[in-house]
């Protein structure tokens, strides 16, 4: 009994500092002036090319240039250049109709990630702003990215995404996402305190040109190995959460699963490349934050969930106390609310009770992300989950 018992403690321990304990810890540095200070006046104004890598996406594409043509920055220092490699749709002939926007095009698909190599080598200032086609920027979402370009030694920035609910959302999968974004913010807001983000969202991030390496077409996960690079060089990612990109989630449940899926293999990939962030004397703050937010969340947290369960169940079978009774109680009741989430109304008081869902859901999800990333089935180009449209003034 005493293995078991040394599994359930060293998996519960895991677990809690994953999700809980490195966030007290980095919340305490913080607090206690440990963390970096911006250098940041507000008014720094770099050149700033804005890219958007749309493919077939007309039904929502006009809607995203009149967001772009409405960002308030110095029209001299923004160009806007969108990528639509492989659209065979009207998403092209929509963009054509408007002159103050760059359009690349060619029929052949290759990928997000050669899209952006192709478009990076199109641009001419010196910020990078990338920005997804289904999503929409507020109005000095550029003006607040660009301003921290005034430190020398911020490579990067993330902006803030944000997810709404759309109506008839099937199984509440907004409501639950959105539970983990403010989290997720959250994190993004203290990892940058700290010293840097560690991966930033491909709906709204940004680098410095001469800082991006081109990614291989192969890459799953654009925007966190082109940001993760940059802080490999041993520069800052800052999170900038008044720069904010707003989308709808996705429509079904089974969308967000092949959506989840992908990111988690994704993660298992990237995991593999970026192999020079584990040593940790080069960069140790960078190091603790990854593998604390990424690597544990993706490579040993959904392990600890079963093991912990496993083990729990061992102990009790070979005569534990109440204090493991009392705790497989606890996961019992959890996994039961997780699979009832669903069916919870919108605007019921036990709201909060879909976290538990979106959870367990989330950990599925990256079992099966694995088995995808070493079965070597997720190819980087994939199938468009279906979101709610989203107009540009929501």
């Amino acid at each position: 009994m005493i293995v078991w018992q040394y599994i359930f403690f060293i998996g519960s321990f895991l677990f809690f500092f994953n999700y809980i304990g490195y966030a007290v810890i980095v919340y305490f540095f913080n607090k206690i002036g440990a963390g970096y200070k911006a250098v940041n006046t507000g008014n720094f104004y770099p050149s700033v090319s804005f890219i958007v890598a749309a493919y077939n996406e007309e039904d929502i594409i006009e809607e995203k240039i009149l967001n772009t043509l409405k960002l308030v920055y110095p029209e001299s220092k923004i160009e806007f250049i969108f990528i639509t490699d492989g659209s065979a749709d009207n998403t092209a002939s929509v963009i054509q109709k408007y002159p103050g926007i760059k359009l690349l095009h060619q029929p052949e698909r290759k990928g997000k990630s050669a899209a952006l190599n192709r478009a990076v080598a199109a641009a001419q200032n010196d910020i990078l702003i990338m920005s997804d086609a289904n999503t929409f920027l507020n109005t000095d979402a550029i003006k607040y990215i660009a301003s921290h370009y005034e430190d020398s030694k911020v490579g990067g920035v993330a902006g803030e995404k944000r997810v709404v609910q759309p109506e008839g959302d099937e199984g509440n999968v907004g409501n639950r996402e959105g539970l983990y974004w403010k989290y997720e913010s959250f994190l993004k807001k203290i990892d940058s305190d700290f010293y840097s983000v560690v991966g930033a969202a491909g709906e709204l991030f940004s680098v410095r040109r001469a800082l991006y390496e081109p990614v291989d077409s192969a890459v799953i996960l654009d925007d966190f190995i082109i940001s993760l690079k940059t802080a490999q060089k041993g520069f800052r990612i800052m999170y900038e959460p008044s720069a904010y990109a707003t989308e709808f989630a996705s429509v079904s449940i089974e969308d967000e699963r092949k959506r989840k899926i992908r990111i988690a293999a994704g993660g298992f990939q990237a995991i593999k490349m970026l192999t020079p962030l584990l040593k940790f004397w080069k960069h140790p703050r960078l190091t603790f934050l990854y593998v604390c937010h990424r690597v544990m969340r993706w490579c040993i947290s959904p392990l600890c969930l079963i093991l912990v369960f496993i083990s729990n169940l061992a102990i009790i079978v070979k005569g534990g106390g109440y204090f493991y009774i009392v705790c497989f109680i606890m996961q019992v009741v959890f996994y039961i609310t997780a699979f009832a989430s669903p069916y919870i109304p919108s605007n019921s008081k036990l709201k909060p009770l879909k976290a538990a869902g979106y959870f367990v859901f989330m950990n599925v999800s990256v079992i099966q992300g694995f088995f995808r990333f070493v079965s070597k089935k997720q190819a980087s180009t994939w199938e468009k989950v279906k979101r709610a449209p989203l107009k540009a003034g929501a």
